[in-house]
């Protein structure tokens, strides 16, 4: 196989992951557009999985000799991105995402996974030291005096299958929070993904209220949340029944060996409707001799879901933690605020993801055809690179 170029890239994301219209039209919203927003939007694409993600860098790529190879047909300055992410739609950028973690599951990209999973969690990304827009929620010391000030928003990512997709973003400013925000993405990807799409939802313990269970229960999508202090009744009884009896299975993970308690008939708190609430408790003991141990809580149920799979659903929420927060921050620089306005980091968010998507199918998935090893992201970066450098042949149509 040929190796990896910018060029490649570009003609896989329009032809295989059928993008091509969302490239034509991304919801442009300038009266009197100069340069095309295909132009703009591919030029921020490929910026980001070359690890620029400054405005001023892609200024700077697409005015070098290399703007040909990235497939960029007009260069243009920082300042043309931050007046066209104002205005661009953050719609169709959420729905070409959505087409493409479909079009991943219609090409069988999630089939070696027995449950495929959702995960929602929130984060914070960019920092200042005073408020510059809507979104800047003042960040407090533990004296409580405001040190600074930083965005924060929720996501929701493809768990459990080997290959994490974050596919939406949702940010709250002040007098918004996670939860709130984690409800808004729920309703909206199960809306476009369709109610059969997961077989789970994953979240922290912050999502175990009644509220947000019942709203995944109108969803359609069991829940598996992490069981904490701020369920103290049901810990209580959970600690109380479990604490006194040997583990209901003991598998062997790997090195690890995991002790896993389960129990489904536990009274559920006044103010959820549930007949009755299932936990799992399991204890993971590694070979250095490192115990973990933590409590879940669902309405997955035993006949359709046992210990070892409601195990591997629990631990997949970490997905989202390493493979999609840690990703985007080290590698493709969500953190960096390119520009200080709403949309415009909304939209930075979203075209994050999206180049994080777009890399992860075609390093894992379309590049690992036959016999080929999958390639690192650090691989895949420095081919990229260095297909800059290489000649491109005369376009003759």
């Amino acid at each position: 196989m040929k190796a990896p170029t910018p060029r490649r890239l570009f003609l896989y994301v329009m032809n295989c992951l059928r993008l091509r219209p969302y490239l034509k039209e991304p919801g442009d919203g300038r009266p009197q557009p100069q340069i095309p927003a295909r132009v703009l939007v591919w030029a921020m694409l490929i910026s980001r999985l070359l690890r620029e993600t400054s405005f001023h860098a892609v200024e700077q790529l697409v005015r070098s000799s290399a703007c040909r190879a990235l497939c960029v047909s007009s260069s243009f300055g920082d300042d043309a991105l931050g007046y066209f992410t104002e205005r661009l739609d953050p719609a169709p950028t959420r729905a070409a995402l959505r087409d493409a973690v479909h079009l991943a599951k219609r090409n069988k990209a999630f089939d070696n996974c027995r449950f495929l999973g959702l995960a929602i969690d929130g984060t914070s990304a960019g920092r200042s030291s005073s408020p510059e827009c809507a979104l800047c929620r003042p960040f407090r010391n533990a004296k409580k005096a405001v040190i600074g000030y930083r965005h924060y928003f929720a996501a929701i990512s493809v768990v459990g299958a080997g290959l994490s997709l974050p596919f939406d973003v949702e940010p709250y400013g002040p007098g918004d929070s996670e939860y709130a925000a984690g409800q808004r993405l729920l309703v909206r990807a199960v809306n476009a993904l369709g109610v059969r799409f997961a077989d789970y939802l994953v979240v922290d313990g912050e999502f175990a209220t009644a509220p947000f269970l019942h709203a995944a229960g109108r969803a359609g999508v069991p829940v598996v949340a992490r069981l904490k202090d701020n369920l103290p009744e049901l810990l209580a009884a959970v600690e109380k029944r479990f604490g006194a009896r040997p583990p209901t299975r003991v598998y062997r993970h790997g090195a690890d060996r995991v002790e896993i308690w389960d129990a489904d008939d536990f009274d559920p708190w006044e103010t959820l409707a549930w007949e009755t609430v299932r936990v799992i408790r399991y204890r993971q003991h590694k070979p250095d001799g490192t115990v973990v141990q933590a409590d879940w809580l669902t309405n997955f149920p035993s006949r359709k879901a046992g210990s070892l799979s409601l195990y591997h659903m629990a631990k997949s929420r970490w997905e989202i933690e390493n493979q999609g927060f840690n990703d985007a921050k080290n590698r493709y620089g969500i953190e960096h605020i390119c520009h200080h306005e709403t949309n415009s980091i909304l939209l930075n968010g979203l075209l994050t993801f999206l180049a994080l998507v777009i890399e992860r199918l075609y390093r894992i998935r379309y590049l690992h055809r036959g016999t080929h090893p999958v390639r690192s992201a650090e691989e895949l970066c420095r081919l990229l690179w260095l297909g800059l450098s290489r000649p491109v042949a005369s376009d003759s149509s």
